[in-house]
Protein backbone atom coordinates (compact mmCIF):
# COMPACT_ATOMS: atom_id res chain seq x y z
CA UNK A 1 0.00 0.00 0.00
CA UNK A 2 1.42 3.58 -0.72
CA UNK A 3 1.76 5.93 2.06
CA UNK A 4 -0.34 8.79 2.47
CA UNK A 5 0.53 12.03 0.51
CA UNK A 6 2.49 14.99 2.36
CA UNK A 7 1.29 18.35 2.14
CA UNK A 8 4.39 20.05 0.33
CA UNK A 9 6.73 21.69 2.58
CA UNK A 10 6.53 25.61 2.90
CA UNK A 11 7.99 27.22 -0.14
CA UNK A 12 11.39 29.58 0.58
CA UNK A 13 9.16 32.48 -0.16
CA UNK A 14 7.15 31.69 2.79
CA UNK A 15 9.28 31.05 5.14
CA UNK A 16 11.11 34.25 4.11
CA UNK A 17 7.29 35.95 4.51
CA UNK A 18 6.46 34.48 7.88
CA UNK A 19 9.70 35.46 9.03
CA UNK A 20 9.25 38.78 8.17
CA UNK A 21 5.96 39.16 9.37
CA UNK A 22 7.06 38.35 12.97
CA UNK A 23 9.85 41.15 12.87
CA UNK A 24 7.63 43.47 12.22
CA UNK A 25 4.75 42.27 14.57
CA UNK A 26 7.21 41.22 17.62
CA UNK A 27 7.84 44.46 18.56
CA UNK A 28 4.52 46.40 19.25
CA UNK A 29 2.42 43.34 20.18
CA UNK A 30 5.43 42.29 22.97
CA UNK A 31 5.45 45.52 24.19
CA UNK A 32 1.99 45.62 24.79
CA UNK A 33 1.39 41.95 25.62
CA UNK A 34 4.01 42.90 28.57
CA UNK A 35 2.89 46.41 29.62
CA UNK A 36 5.27 48.53 28.27
CA UNK A 37 3.88 50.10 24.87
CA UNK A 38 3.99 53.39 25.60
CA UNK A 39 7.11 53.71 27.64
CA UNK A 40 9.12 51.48 25.06
CA UNK A 41 7.25 52.83 21.87
CA UNK A 42 9.05 55.67 19.73
CA UNK A 43 7.12 58.16 18.19
CA UNK A 44 8.55 59.25 15.04
CA UNK A 45 6.61 62.36 13.48
CA UNK A 46 6.99 64.90 11.23
CA UNK A 47 8.92 67.86 13.41
CA UNK A 48 6.22 69.64 15.19
CA UNK A 49 3.67 67.16 15.11
CA UNK A 50 4.92 64.52 17.55
CA UNK A 51 2.96 65.76 20.97
CA UNK A 52 -0.59 65.25 19.02
CA UNK A 53 0.95 61.86 17.28
CA UNK A 54 2.16 60.46 20.57
CA UNK A 55 -1.81 60.63 22.00
CA UNK A 56 -3.00 58.38 18.86
CA UNK A 57 -0.41 55.96 17.31
CA UNK A 58 -0.20 53.19 20.09
CA UNK A 59 -3.66 52.17 18.82
CA UNK A 60 -2.09 52.45 15.36
CA UNK A 61 0.32 49.98 15.89
CA UNK A 62 -1.91 47.64 16.98
CA UNK A 63 -5.22 47.76 15.02
CA UNK A 64 -2.55 48.40 11.51
CA UNK A 65 -0.49 44.92 12.73
CA UNK A 66 -3.36 42.69 13.24
CA UNK A 67 -5.37 43.70 10.52
CA UNK A 68 -2.20 42.33 8.47
CA UNK A 69 -1.95 39.62 10.37
CA UNK A 70 -5.03 38.07 11.30
CA UNK A 71 -5.93 35.75 8.21
CA UNK A 72 -2.57 34.01 9.55
CA UNK A 73 -3.45 33.56 12.90
CA UNK A 74 -6.51 32.82 11.89
CA UNK A 75 -5.09 29.45 10.05
CA UNK A 76 -5.62 26.46 11.62
CA UNK A 77 -3.58 22.79 11.22
CA UNK A 78 0.00 24.58 9.94
CA UNK A 79 2.49 21.62 8.87
CA UNK A 80 5.55 23.31 9.44
CA UNK A 81 6.97 23.33 12.93
CA UNK A 82 8.59 26.59 12.87
CA UNK A 83 6.05 28.41 11.35
CA UNK A 84 3.13 26.85 13.74
CA UNK A 85 5.76 27.97 17.04
CA UNK A 86 5.70 31.12 15.25
CA UNK A 87 1.80 31.59 14.52
CA UNK A 88 1.37 30.57 18.38
CA UNK A 89 3.78 33.15 19.84
CA UNK A 90 1.75 35.84 17.91
CA UNK A 91 -1.48 34.40 19.00
CA UNK A 92 -0.69 34.31 22.56
CA UNK A 93 0.82 37.95 22.54
CA UNK A 94 -2.23 38.91 20.18
CA UNK A 95 -4.90 37.89 23.02
CA UNK A 96 -2.57 39.22 25.99
CA UNK A 97 -1.79 42.37 24.20
CA UNK A 98 -5.41 43.08 23.61
CA UNK A 99 -6.33 42.60 26.94
CA UNK A 100 -4.24 45.42 28.17
CA UNK A 101 -5.51 47.39 25.60
CA UNK A 102 -8.83 47.73 27.44
CA UNK A 103 -8.36 47.37 30.57
CA UNK A 104 -9.31 50.60 32.45
CA UNK A 105 -6.71 49.95 35.08
CA UNK A 106 -3.66 49.22 32.70
CA UNK A 107 -1.19 52.13 32.18
CA UNK A 108 -0.83 50.82 28.38
CA UNK A 109 -4.68 51.17 27.73
CA UNK A 110 -5.51 52.49 24.44
CA UNK A 111 -7.51 55.34 23.32
CA UNK A 112 -10.48 55.22 21.14
CA UNK A 113 -12.10 58.45 21.96
CA UNK A 114 -9.67 61.51 22.60
CA UNK A 115 -9.58 63.15 18.50
CA UNK A 116 -10.57 61.54 15.33
CA UNK A 117 -7.35 59.35 14.48
CA UNK A 118 -8.76 56.76 17.03
CA UNK A 119 -11.97 56.58 14.63
CA UNK A 120 -9.37 55.02 11.65
CA UNK A 121 -7.66 52.66 13.85
CA UNK A 122 -10.31 50.86 15.82
CA UNK A 123 -11.28 50.65 12.14
CA UNK A 124 -8.44 48.94 11.38
CA UNK A 125 -8.59 46.59 14.82
CA UNK A 126 -12.07 45.94 13.69
CA UNK A 127 -10.86 44.85 10.07
CA UNK A 128 -8.70 42.18 12.25
CA UNK A 129 -11.48 41.22 14.62
CA UNK A 130 -13.53 40.30 11.24
CA UNK A 131 -10.14 38.43 9.36
CA UNK A 132 -9.79 36.68 12.73
CA UNK A 133 -13.05 35.64 14.64
CA UNK A 134 -11.74 32.91 16.48
CA UNK A 135 -7.94 34.11 17.24
CA UNK A 136 -8.62 37.58 18.01
CA UNK A 137 -11.88 37.62 19.58
CA UNK A 138 -13.24 33.83 21.27
CA UNK A 139 -10.48 33.47 22.46
CA UNK A 140 -9.94 36.21 24.76
CA UNK A 141 -11.34 36.19 28.00
CA UNK A 142 -15.14 37.68 28.13
CA UNK A 143 -14.14 40.21 30.02
CA UNK A 144 -12.22 41.65 27.21
CA UNK A 145 -14.65 40.64 24.77
CA UNK A 146 -17.17 43.14 26.74
CA UNK A 147 -14.80 45.67 27.00
CA UNK A 148 -13.52 45.47 23.24
CA UNK A 149 -16.67 45.81 21.96
CA UNK A 150 -17.90 48.99 24.11
CA UNK A 151 -14.35 50.22 22.72
CA UNK A 152 -15.78 49.97 19.65
CA UNK A 153 -19.19 51.58 20.48
CA UNK A 154 -17.34 54.36 21.83
CA UNK A 155 -15.82 55.76 18.75
CA UNK A 156 -19.36 56.60 17.60
CA UNK A 157 -18.77 60.35 18.96
CA UNK A 158 -16.27 61.12 16.69
CA UNK A 159 -17.49 62.21 12.96
CA UNK A 160 -15.94 60.76 10.07
CA UNK A 161 -14.08 62.90 7.28
CA UNK A 162 -16.24 63.03 3.93
CA UNK A 163 -14.02 60.46 2.21
CA UNK A 164 -12.65 57.00 2.97
CA UNK A 165 -13.28 57.87 6.43
CA UNK A 166 -17.35 56.87 5.92
CA UNK A 167 -15.61 53.60 5.72
CA UNK A 168 -14.21 53.71 9.00
CA UNK A 169 -17.41 54.21 11.11
CA UNK A 170 -19.27 51.20 8.31
CA UNK A 171 -15.99 48.61 9.29
CA UNK A 172 -16.86 49.16 12.98
CA UNK A 173 -20.63 48.94 12.90
CA UNK A 174 -19.51 45.70 10.78
CA UNK A 175 -18.21 44.34 13.19
CA UNK A 176 -20.03 45.39 15.95
CA UNK A 177 -23.10 43.48 13.92
CA UNK A 178 -20.32 40.51 13.60
CA UNK A 179 -20.68 40.20 17.42
CA UNK A 180 -23.69 40.92 18.67
CA UNK A 181 -25.65 41.34 15.89
CA UNK A 182 -26.71 44.95 16.11
CA UNK A 183 -25.00 47.95 14.42
CA UNK A 184 -26.27 51.48 13.36
CA UNK A 185 -26.50 50.44 9.68
CA UNK A 186 -27.31 53.78 8.89
CA UNK A 187 -23.09 54.35 9.18
CA UNK A 188 -23.10 51.47 6.80
CA UNK A 189 -25.65 52.06 4.54
CA UNK A 190 -24.30 55.68 4.32
CA UNK A 191 -20.59 54.91 3.32
CA UNK A 192 -21.95 52.32 0.39
CA UNK A 193 -24.07 54.52 -0.96
CA UNK A 194 -21.48 57.77 -1.00
CA UNK A 195 -18.81 55.50 -2.72
CA UNK A 196 -21.16 54.63 -5.37
CA UNK A 197 -21.80 57.71 -5.78
CA UNK A 198 -17.66 59.19 -5.96
CA UNK A 199 -17.24 55.68 -8.51
CA UNK A 200 -14.86 57.38 -10.99
CA UNK A 201 -14.48 54.83 -13.67
CA UNK A 202 -12.39 51.72 -14.49
CA UNK A 203 -12.19 50.08 -10.69
CA UNK A 204 -11.04 53.75 -8.97
CA UNK A 205 -13.33 55.39 -5.95
CA UNK A 206 -12.93 58.98 -5.55
CA UNK A 207 -11.56 59.43 -2.04
CA UNK A 208 -14.34 61.67 -1.34
CA UNK A 209 -16.12 63.75 -4.51
CA UNK A 210 -12.42 64.13 -5.89
CA UNK A 211 -10.13 62.03 -7.26
CA UNK A 212 -6.61 61.88 -5.88
CA UNK A 213 -3.76 59.83 -7.40
CA UNK A 214 -2.61 57.57 -4.12
CA UNK A 215 -2.73 54.09 -3.37
CA UNK A 216 -6.40 55.04 -1.35
CA UNK A 217 -8.56 52.53 -2.88
CA UNK A 218 -5.92 49.69 -2.01
CA UNK A 219 -5.13 50.52 1.78
CA UNK A 220 -8.51 51.36 2.32
CA UNK A 221 -11.51 51.62 0.21
CA UNK A 222 -11.92 48.22 -1.68
CA UNK A 223 -10.74 46.30 1.01
CA UNK A 224 -12.84 47.83 3.38
CA UNK A 225 -16.36 48.26 0.77
CA UNK A 226 -15.58 44.46 0.38
CA UNK A 227 -15.49 43.16 4.00
CA UNK A 228 -17.83 45.42 5.35
CA UNK A 229 -20.76 44.12 2.77
CA UNK A 230 -19.61 40.37 3.02
CA UNK A 231 -19.96 40.55 6.52
CA UNK A 232 -23.32 42.70 6.70
CA UNK A 233 -24.65 40.43 3.42
CA UNK A 234 -25.03 37.74 6.02
CA UNK A 235 -27.90 39.88 8.79
CA UNK A 236 -29.55 41.96 6.14
CA UNK A 237 -29.86 41.80 1.75
CA UNK A 238 -30.77 45.44 1.73
CA UNK A 239 -26.58 46.18 0.04
CA UNK A 240 -26.99 42.46 -1.87
CA UNK A 241 -27.64 44.49 -5.71
CA UNK A 242 -24.38 46.19 -5.70
CA UNK A 243 -22.21 43.54 -4.92
CA UNK A 244 -21.86 42.38 -8.26
CA UNK A 245 -20.80 45.95 -9.91
CA UNK A 246 -18.64 46.34 -7.01
CA UNK A 247 -17.04 43.25 -7.19
CA UNK A 248 -16.08 43.48 -10.64
CA UNK A 249 -14.70 46.96 -10.39
CA UNK A 250 -12.60 45.54 -7.30
CA UNK A 251 -11.20 42.33 -9.74
CA UNK A 252 -10.48 45.40 -12.43
CA UNK A 253 -8.96 47.38 -9.51
CA UNK A 254 -6.46 44.33 -8.68
CA UNK A 255 -5.34 43.60 -12.49
CA UNK A 256 -3.97 47.51 -12.23
CA UNK A 257 -2.21 47.09 -9.12
CA UNK A 258 -0.56 44.02 -10.11
CA UNK A 259 0.68 45.73 -13.24
CA UNK A 260 2.26 48.57 -11.11
CA UNK A 261 4.69 46.29 -9.85
CA UNK A 262 7.66 46.76 -11.90
CA UNK A 263 10.02 44.16 -12.73
CA UNK A 264 12.51 44.75 -9.68
CA UNK A 265 9.44 44.96 -7.21
CA UNK A 266 9.69 48.69 -7.35
CA UNK A 267 5.95 50.45 -7.41
CA UNK A 268 5.42 54.71 -9.18
CA UNK A 269 6.01 56.47 -5.84
CA UNK A 270 2.53 58.47 -6.49
CA UNK A 271 0.42 60.22 -3.75
CA UNK A 272 0.49 60.52 -0.19
CA UNK A 273 0.69 57.91 2.78
CA UNK A 274 3.63 56.07 1.04
CA UNK A 275 5.04 55.24 4.11
CA UNK A 276 2.99 52.34 4.35
CA UNK A 277 5.09 50.95 1.99
CA UNK A 278 4.35 47.39 0.30
CA UNK A 279 0.45 47.83 2.08
CA UNK A 280 -0.22 49.90 -1.41
CA UNK A 281 -0.86 46.37 -2.40
CA UNK A 282 -3.50 45.25 0.66
CA UNK A 283 -6.29 44.87 -2.27
CA UNK A 284 -3.86 42.59 -4.73
CA UNK A 285 -3.24 40.63 -1.60
CA UNK A 286 -7.01 40.37 -0.36
CA UNK A 287 -7.81 39.34 -3.49
CA UNK A 288 -5.24 36.56 -3.46
CA UNK A 289 -6.55 35.47 -0.08
CA UNK A 290 -10.11 35.40 -1.28
CA UNK A 291 -9.66 33.22 -4.43
CA UNK A 292 -10.73 36.20 -6.10
CA UNK A 293 -8.32 37.10 -8.48
CA UNK A 294 -8.96 38.78 -12.25
CA UNK A 295 -9.16 36.37 -15.09
CA UNK A 296 -5.57 36.37 -16.26
CA UNK A 297 -3.99 36.50 -13.24
CA UNK A 298 -2.36 33.31 -11.52
CA UNK A 299 -2.49 33.08 -7.86
CA UNK A 300 1.56 32.06 -8.70
CA UNK A 301 2.75 35.37 -10.36
CA UNK A 302 0.60 37.57 -7.51
CA UNK A 303 3.25 35.46 -5.17
CA UNK A 304 5.77 36.17 -6.63
CA UNK A 305 4.60 39.96 -7.81
CA UNK A 306 4.17 40.54 -3.77
CA UNK A 307 7.15 39.03 -3.40
CA UNK A 308 8.71 41.49 -5.27
CA UNK A 309 7.07 44.47 -3.44
CA UNK A 310 7.89 42.96 -0.16
CA UNK A 311 11.28 42.67 -0.47
CA UNK A 312 11.85 45.98 -2.29
CA UNK A 313 10.25 47.64 0.75
CA UNK A 314 10.88 46.00 3.91
CA UNK A 315 14.48 44.17 3.33
CA UNK A 316 16.25 47.31 2.94
CA UNK A 317 18.87 48.84 5.66
CA UNK A 318 17.05 51.72 7.69
CA UNK A 319 13.67 49.94 7.62
CA UNK A 320 14.01 49.58 11.14
CA UNK A 321 15.41 51.00 14.01
CA UNK A 322 18.14 49.64 16.34
CA UNK A 323 14.88 48.02 18.83
CA UNK A 324 13.70 46.65 15.94
CA UNK A 325 10.59 49.46 14.84
CA UNK A 326 9.80 50.61 11.56
CA UNK A 327 11.34 53.72 10.67
CA UNK A 328 9.01 56.43 8.08
CA UNK A 329 10.07 55.78 4.58
CA UNK A 330 9.18 53.87 2.04
CA UNK A 331 12.98 52.23 0.59
CA UNK A 332 14.70 52.57 3.93
CA UNK A 333 14.79 55.40 6.79
CA UNK A 334 12.98 58.64 4.33
CA UNK A 335 11.54 60.77 7.11
CA UNK A 336 10.50 63.72 4.32
CA UNK A 337 7.87 60.81 3.37
CA UNK A 338 6.22 61.59 6.20
CA UNK A 339 3.13 63.40 6.58
CA UNK A 340 2.05 65.30 9.59
CA UNK A 341 -0.72 62.57 10.25
CA UNK A 342 1.74 59.81 9.86
CA UNK A 343 3.65 58.48 13.05
CA UNK A 344 5.58 55.36 13.84
CA UNK A 345 2.25 53.52 14.45
CA UNK A 346 0.89 54.05 10.90
CA UNK A 347 4.04 52.17 9.34
CA UNK A 348 2.26 49.12 10.20
CA UNK A 349 -0.24 48.82 7.56
CA UNK A 350 2.41 47.31 5.60
CA UNK A 351 1.53 44.17 7.18
CA UNK A 352 -1.41 44.18 4.73
CA UNK A 353 0.97 43.02 2.03
CA UNK A 354 0.94 39.92 4.10
CA UNK A 355 -2.75 38.60 4.03
CA UNK A 356 -1.90 35.52 1.64
CA UNK A 357 -0.48 33.63 4.81
CA UNK A 358 -3.82 33.11 5.50
CA UNK A 359 -3.92 30.48 2.83
CA UNK A 360 -2.59 26.79 3.90
CA UNK A 361 1.01 26.29 2.19
CA UNK A 362 -0.99 23.67 -0.08
CA UNK A 363 -3.14 26.02 -1.66
CA UNK A 364 -2.03 26.89 -5.25
CA UNK A 365 -0.87 30.12 -3.98
CA UNK A 366 2.17 28.93 -2.43
CA UNK A 367 2.62 25.79 -3.79
CA UNK A 368 2.79 26.41 -8.02
CA UNK A 369 6.15 26.85 -9.60
CA UNK A 370 7.25 30.76 -9.94
CA UNK A 371 5.87 32.35 -12.18
CA UNK A 372 6.75 36.14 -13.51
CA UNK A 373 4.01 38.45 -13.35
CA UNK A 374 3.11 41.04 -16.15
CA UNK A 375 5.44 43.80 -16.39
CA UNK A 376 8.32 41.03 -16.06
CA UNK A 377 6.99 39.30 -19.01
CA UNK A 378 5.88 42.92 -20.97
CA UNK A 379 9.50 44.20 -21.18
CA UNK A 380 11.26 40.93 -21.48
CA UNK A 381 9.58 41.01 -24.60
CA UNK A 382 6.82 38.80 -24.43
CA UNK A 383 3.41 38.93 -26.71
CA UNK A 384 0.83 39.81 -24.39
CA UNK A 385 -2.52 40.70 -24.63
CA UNK A 386 -3.73 44.22 -24.60
CA UNK A 387 -4.41 45.66 -21.21
CA UNK A 388 -8.52 46.44 -21.25
CA UNK A 389 -10.56 49.09 -19.28
CA UNK A 390 -14.24 48.74 -17.30
CA UNK A 391 -16.44 50.41 -18.97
Amino acid sequence: MSSPLLAPPPSETRRHWTNLLQRVALPPLEALAHGRLHASMPVEAAAGHTEARTRVTHLEAIGRTLAGLAPWLELNDVPDSAEAAAQSELRQLACAALTRAVDPDSPDRLNFTDGSQPLVDAAFLAHALLRAPESLFTALPPPTRERLLDALRSTRVITPHFNNWLLFSAMVEAALLRFTGEADLMRIDYAVRQHLAWYKGDGIYGDGPDFHWDYYNSFVIQPMLLDVLATASAHTDRWNQFTPAILERARRHAAVLERLIAPDGTFPPVGRSLAYRCGAFQHLARAALHHDLPAGLTPAQVRCALDAVIRRTLDVPGTFDRAGWLRIGLCGSQPALGEPYISTGSLYLCTAAFLPLGLPAQDPFWNSPDEPWTSVRIWRGDNLPVDRALY
